[in-house]
């Protein structure tokens, strides 16, 4: 019951109205039960005396037409007070479903790097959608249906039980039976919507991986196999929705034969008390035109409990991403400092582990402000583990890293990242123009801005595509090529004027003549800035002040360009494969 008091809770703002929509309902089922009596009023006081050879006296005619009247009005009044209860019951739901979207959206903005590693991005989609609208149904059908059946029986019961209990009592001889084949029902089908829940995050994962992996997909002739692929989860999906099915299927005839049971009990029970004149014409009229507001919600339970089970497997699905807290988040206590940051940043005996794994041990570094680092190392060295320390994607697990002598978490998250412009080796590009993209960290940002950046970037290409820095470029920047993407992302990066410019690798795509104009542009910046560069080229490390070494998670060696070169280790045998040069001095 966790999961409905979490859906109340998130109701506030329309908890006023929800109550008076869930009240609407039981008075709408306890409503139905009058047109009945009035039925039953019409019968014993106007229709049976005249079949008992009664004349029709003007007084009849008028109590007719003043019960007709009545059963009419009465019958538009519910009608209308039936349609506000559903409007009520839409116009509540809906807004929690803005708002839970809406909180779960932002939630999950702040989550860490760690959260979206653990999580596929079909199942988080799946939330957002699918769970969310079963959470919707659940509060504008499901709650609304529970209610109707459970009033209309009890009413119905309690009424039947003061006009004659042993009549009553004859008709709710079987009602136990079915009860209890209802709880069994809800009691087995519970797990199955729970794996149904799990295949369907699995089938929208590998839709939403093979979507935007379809270049590749392509490039490797794959088509059929991914096919294959999603016709296999696609079967599993079609399996576990079929099982859940067919449970209900499995229950469904007894808690049927036994509901329509009552009918035949009104007819056998009833007309054996009519016969022998016990109750009168009205009596049977109103146990029988009341059956159905036994049988029905009988017959009908059990598929609202089904609605229920798929709502308590969507919601607590939910609220797991509801619940869900980074574990990198700005403190009570973190430095409001409005300065611009002056871009020092010092390592002290850190270390990292990722998911119980060394990453970094021991890690020792100091950068001057405005100081140009390079950082190379060997294939799984831990070079942007590092750099993605510094506006904390990831926290250390053991020293502390500073940014003008303060912790960085003592910043701000968005004081600290709002510093840093950061150029990453997965260049991600929005379904944007290249003028949005590249002014995506200030969108307010002058369009002579944009184009300066864009042109120290070497963002050139843009002027010759169909609608210049207007175009709209693809999703994850579809029909630009590698090094055009890699650019895209360096002017985001500048366009911030970040204290610290962190670049991963991102020239690697470019050709050597537009590495060196970019290297030019960057040496050249008119703010102040701290450059830490992750790059494999000797092109583009050379003009470092430094050049740290990684090997291992470890720093290897540290030095200028001049210095490394002349000592035996990593950088020289990189730079020598890279120029072409033998060991013993000569070009190969």
């Amino acid at each position: 019951m966790f999961q409905l008091k979490w859906v109340w809770k998130n109701l506030e703002g329309c908890r006023k109205r929800y109550i008076f929509a869930l009240f609407s309902t039981a008075a709408l089922s306890m409503m139905a039960l009058v047109n009945s009596f009035l039925t039953a009023q019409i019968m014993d006081t106007v229709f049976t005396p005249v079949q008992k050879g009664g004349s029709v006296t003007p007084e009849m005619w008028s109590h007719l037409v003043l019960l007709v009247s009545v059963l009419i009005g009465f019958t538009l009044f519910r009608t209308s007070f039936g349609y506000l209860s559903v409007i009520t019951y839409e116009t509540c739901s809906q807004k929690l479903l803005f708002r839970l979207r809406r909180e779960l959206y932002a939630n999950m903005q702040a989550q860490d790097s760690a959260f979206f590693s653990k999580n596929r991005t079909g199942d988080l989609m799946t939330r957002l959608t699918g769970d969310l609208d079963m959470v919707r149904h659940t509060v504008c059908y499901v709650v609304r249906m529970l209610i109707d059946c459970v009033v209309l029986f009890l009413t119905t019961s309690i009424t039947f039980l003061c006009v004659d209990w042993q009549f009553a009592l004859s008709m709710l001889a079987v009602t136990p039976i079915i009860f209890l084949l209802t709880k069994r029902f809800s009691k087995c089908v519970h797990p199955l919507y729970v794996d149904l829940r799990e295949r369907l995050s699995r089938l929208n994962t590998a839709a939403q991986e093979n979507i935007a992996g379809n270049r590749v997909v392509k490039a490797f002739a794959r088509e059929d196999y991914e096919i294959q692929q999603f016709d296999q989860k696609n079967q599993d999906y079609k399996k576990a929705n079929l099982k859940a099915s067919l449970l209900w299927l499995k229950f469904a005839p007894y808690i049927d034969g036994f509901s329509q049971s009552l009918s035949i009990a009104v007819l056998l029970v009833g007309g054996s008390f009519l016969i022998m004149g016990r109750i009168s014409v009205g009596t049977f009229a109103l146990f029988n035109s009341l059956c159905w507001t036994l049988t029905n919600p009988m017959r009908t339970l059990g598929m609202h409990i089904n609605d229920l089970q798929r709502f308590f497997a969507s919601a607590s699905k939910i609220i797991e991403l509801y619940y869900a807290r980074s574990t990198i988040v700005s403190r009570s206590d973190a430095a409001k400092k409005e300065e611009r940051v002056q871009g020092a940043v010092r390592f002290e005996h850190v270390d990292l582990k990722l998911n119980g794994v060394e990453v970094l041990k021991d890690i020792n570094l100091d950068i001057k402000p405005g100081e140009t680092i390079a950082i190379m190392g060997p294939t799984g060295s831990g070079k942007t583990s590092l750099v993605n320390l510094i506006p904390r994607f990831s926290d250390v697990s053991a020293g502390k890293i500073c940014i003008d002598d303060v912790p960085v978490g003592l910043y701000d998250l968005k004081k600290l990242r709002g510093s840093i412009g950061i150029a990453t080796q997965d260049v991600f590009l929005f379904s944007d123009s290249v003028d949005g993209n590249i002014a995506y960290g200030d969108p307010n940002m002058p369009e002579a801005d944009v184009q300066r950046f864009a042109k120290m970037a070497c963002v050139d290409f843009a002027e010759k595509l169909p609608e210049g820095f207007d175009t709209v470029i693809g999703e994850r920047g579809t029909g630009l090529s590698g090094g055009q993407k890699q650019r895209i992302a360096l002017a985001r990066a500048l366009a911030v004027k970040p204290s610290i410019l962190i670049l991963d690798d991102t020239t690697s795509a470019v050709d050597m003549e537009t590495e060196k104009y970019i290297q030019e542009q960057l040496a050249a910046l008119d703010f102040d800035c701290t450059k830490i560069i992750v790059a494999q080229r000797i092109s583009t490390t050379k003009r470092a002040d430094r050049i740290v070494i990684l090997d291992k998670g470890r720093i290897a060696d540290v030095g200028t360009h001049e210095e490394l070169i002349a000592r035996p280790g990593y950088y020289r045998e990189v730079y020598e494969l890279q120029n072409g040069v033998t060991r013993e001095g000569g070009v190969a």
